[in-house]
């Protein structure tokens, strides 16, 4: 069980970088496009803009790096609701493979040059373009590692922000991919940065990093690369250019939408439910991640599920009464409590509206099954006319599975042929039923069940490759 759990973890977290896997190309033009169509339409038109903008040598530079550095500042303050995914599902990770996997998109460069195989540079512009590239990544995770003074998860030391090996990895997967993967295969950029995220996010299940310090080392890696290759351009311009770049000249983007995506989003659960009768509780906001993909048949309708791992805080709403001396108060300070924990799986129908080529609205209606672990739930407090602070066993729920319902309303955008960035907002119901048992488990008097109907809404973002 802990080894697929620690596997659903890992592809949930991979969709804070999977958006670079196709990333950095060079610029490219969109023939059979609706924006190139006359007259243009208000959509055409924005369309041609919108273009003019992606393959500017600008935004091709920091489309990925800088919103992952953003987002990462962004998220910050909400590192322990991510983190608690972790602790929930794979509290004992330890490897640290990670240690060395850091470096194996350079390796791999490297021994494809030494193999013979030709990539974009020559061998002075490449170690050229690597040498700046590394100072520049290097000088900036130390600088903020040793201002900001982030403490690690595990309390180890205060250098976590940001990751160091995040980073490199991701440095060295841009570099992989701009020498082979923009112009040999876009199947070597999908290995470099599959690495690296393989890298982050054995960062986090070794409880060494916050999801915030991996969004913004692997921002930095990503950035660095693009400024020393940037830098080398202006120093060599271009002599030491030995192979072009792979072309999307013509590529005709009206086509059955199908994909592959991997998500993370913020969960929020207004409804109130009881675990005992005076045991009334609310879930706070939280953290879902999970992959998805669909299988469209047409540009319209198409079928296909996701998986996805939730947790939320559980707070209590009033005072318990003390359960064994009638008339006293048991004043709870503070709760000691599993979140809300569920892993779900859906399938279903999608549906999808082409606004432009590239302008995708879209929905879905979803049935499927959400498990529930066992968990366990104590406060601490005080009784009246007791100063020092207590732990008092308050429940025990056993695991539970139910059926649940979802739908969304999501907006989507091609950045690339292969690459498709979404946003949405989800709804699911949940007709739920808990067993708990009150204090002593062992005493049927004690056991208390519930029906409630659990509704969530989730906001996130993800990232798509498309499976045409």
């Amino acid at each position: 069980m802990k080894t697929r759990l620690t596997i659903l973890y890992s592809i949930c977290c991979i969709s804070m970088f999977q958006g670079t896997t196709f990333s950095q190309t060079s610029a490219f033009t969109h023939r059979n496009d609706s924006s190139n169509l006359a007259p243009l339409s208000t959509w055409g038109r924005i369309q041609r803009q919108t273009d003019k903008i992606i393959t500017s040598n600008v935004f091709q530079m920091t489309y990925i790096g800088v919103p992952l550095i953003v987002s990462g500042l962004i998220i910050k303050n909400e590192d322990d609701h991510f983190q608690s995914l972790r602790n929930t599902y794979i509290p004992n990770f330890r490897y640290h493979y990670d240690d060395y996997l850091q470096y194996l998109p350079a390796v791999a460069m490297l021994g494809l040059k030494i193999g013979g195989v030709q990539g974009r540079s020559s061998w002075s512009r490449m170690l050229v373009s690597e040498a700046i590239t590394a100072s520049i990544m290097g000088a900036t995770i130390n600088t903020v590692k040793h201002t900001a003074n982030v403490t690690r998860p595990d309390g180890s030391n205060n250098h976590s922000f940001p990751s160091g090996h995040t980073a490199m990895a991701f440095m060295a997967a841009t570099m992989l991919h701009k020498e082979y993967g923009t112009t040999r295969s876009p199947w070597y950029s999908i290995g470099g940065y599959t690495v690296a995220t393989a890298t982050a996010v054995s960062r986090m299940l070794n409880n060494k990093h916050w999801l915030s310090d991996v969004m913004v080392g692997a921002g930095i890696g990503i950035l660095s690369t693009e400024v020393g290759y940037f830098l080398t351009d202006l120093i060599f311009k271009d002599k030491g250019i030995t192979h072009s770049y792979l072309g999307f000249e013509t590529f005709n983007y009206q086509r059955n939408p199908s994909f592959f995506g991997i998500y993370m989003g913020f969960s929020l659960m207004p409804t109130k439910f009881n675990l005992a009768p005076d045991v009334r509780l609310k879930a706070s906001p939280g953290s879902t991640a999970g992959f998805e993909g669909a299988w469209f048949m047409n540009r319209y309708i198409g079928f296909g599920g996701r998986i996805s791992a939730t947790s939320m805080p559980l707070s209590l709403t009033k005072p318990l009464a003390n359960p064994t001396v009638p008339g006293t108060t048991y004043q709870v300070n503070a709760l000691k409590s599993d979140p809300l924990d569920m892993i779900g799986g859906y399938i279903g129908s999608y549906l999808s509206y082409p606004v432009t080529n590239r302008f995708l609205l879209g929905t879905k209606l979803l049935i499927g099954c959400n498990y529930s672990p066992a968990s366990r739930i104590s406060a601490l407090g005080v009784e009246e006319g007791k100063p020092e602070t207590i732990e008092k066993e308050i429940v025990n729920t056993n695991k539970a599975f139910n059926i649940g319902y979802s739908t969304n309303a999501s907006f989507s955008y091609i950045l690339h042929p292969n690459l498709n960035v979404r946003v949405f907002l989800d709804y699911t119901f949940i007709p739920s039923r808990f067993v708990s048992y009150i204090a002593n488990p062992k005493k049927e008097t004690d056991r208390f069940e519930h029906h409630k109907t659990l509704q969530a809404l989730t906001l996130g973002a993800s990232v798509n490759i498309m499976l045409w």
